[in-house]
């Protein structure tokens, strides 16, 4: 088959299977004359790489995994190390918004208790005695 039909079938337009094979991510693409001839293999694979695009990897993460073999097969343990890699990456990110989240959680109730003009906690933080210190001046002025 031809681009424009790998391209139809697979969803993606001619330019990008182009962009695709200039990464090597096609491997080596079957010409006649000017034309590039493509397989329903082919097509599978522009649908991964669309659907490894939309689980957050950059093409050029992807370029190991996608190289054929001298049988035409896939890199299917390189493909599974870089999904693995993806994931703690992903685990490692939900441990830093949780984080985050919950010293924005700290922060509201710090503003709160400036508000409310709620006692200190017993032993504040040297952060926390800083802001309480801000809250009181401010609330004085």
């Amino acid at each position: 088959m031809y681009i424009g039909e790998l391209a139809k079938l697979s969803g993606t337009s001619a330019k990008a299977i182009r962009h695709y094979e200039n990464l090597g991510l096609l491997g080596q693409v079957e010409r006649q004359g000017v034309y590039r001839i493509y397989d329903l293999q082919d097509v599978q694979v522009v649908q991964w790489i669309k659907q490894a695009q939309s689980l957050g990897f950059r093409l050029n993460e992807l370029v190991a995994a996608f190289q054929k073999d001298a049988d035409g097969q896939l890199n299917w343990q390189e493909m599974n190390r870089q999904i693995e890699f993806k994931r703690s990456a992903i685990c490692q990110e939900i441990a830093h918004l949780q984080s985050l989240e919950a010293r924005l959680t700290a922060m509201h109730i710090e503003i709160d208790e400036c508000i409310s003009g709620a006692p200190l906690a017993a032993e504040p933080t040297p952060d926390q005695a800083k802001f309480y210190a801000f809250c009181a001046e401010a609330q004085s002025t």
